[in-house]
């Protein structure tokens, strides 16, 4: 079972909320995202991937906070989705020491640089605010272990594609997961750069 192979930080949250048997696609995700691998996750909605993505972040950085520079970056579409995911991590490291960041185009580039340097172990943000922080030495990917992005069918806006494969090629080494409902073409397309021998999981 992918629950009792998890932290015990994340298995106790899991009781607390009455969630103990995993979906089927959570069973076959779990595993693959835990040994490493890039992984494209694709599965209809309703069947957990917002939860998998938030367990396999936190089974990554062993739920502590470690050093300044971020460790698991989110890429979402937009402000709202962002706030949504952050609230979803809270019920997660309320009682730990992570420490999670919101990027959004309404805040000041300035303002999340200075905040993110603070220290930040999850930051959640959009591709364009994330490139606009390479672009301003806001942000050092040296510590970074896990990239996912959440409902990833908005990576078909040339914008969000474009700044995605900008920011991907400033970063050297990390494990890359992608969520959707469906395998766009344009999810295919990374094969040939960040998604490199990537691993399928398909429910």
């Amino acid at each position: 079972m992918p629950f009792k192979k998890l932290h015990s930080d994340l298995q106790e949250k899991l009781e607390a909320g009455e969630i103990t048997t995993p979906t089927p696609f959570q069973s076959k995700s779990i595993p693959v995202i835990k040994s490493g691998a890039n992984v494209y996750c694709t599965a209809s909605k309703d069947s957990g991937k917002t939860t998998t993505l938030i367990l396999t972040t936190l089974q990554k950085l062993k739920c502590e906070a470690v050093g300044n520079s971020p460790r698991a970056v989110v890429l979402v579409e937009n402000k709202e989705r962002a706030l949504e995911l952050y609230d979803a991590f809270l019920k997660y490291t309320r009682y730990n020491s992570l420490r999670i960041f919101v990027g959004h185009e309404q805040l000041h580039i300035d303002v999340q640089k200075s905040e993110i340097l603070e220290g930040t172990d999850i930051l959640i943000s959009t591709p364009i605010t994330m490139n606009k922080l390479f672009l301003f030495n806001g942000i050092s990917t040296s510590q970074l272990k896990i990239f996912s992005v959440d409902d990833a069918e908005f990576l078909v806006q040339k914008k969000a594609y474009t700044a995605l494969i900008s920011i991907t090629q400033s970063i050297k080494k990390c494990q890359y997961v992608i969520y959707s409902e469906k395998m766009h073409p344009i999810l295919k397309r990374f094969e040939s750069s960040f998604m490199e021998y990537s691993k399928k999981i398909n429910i």
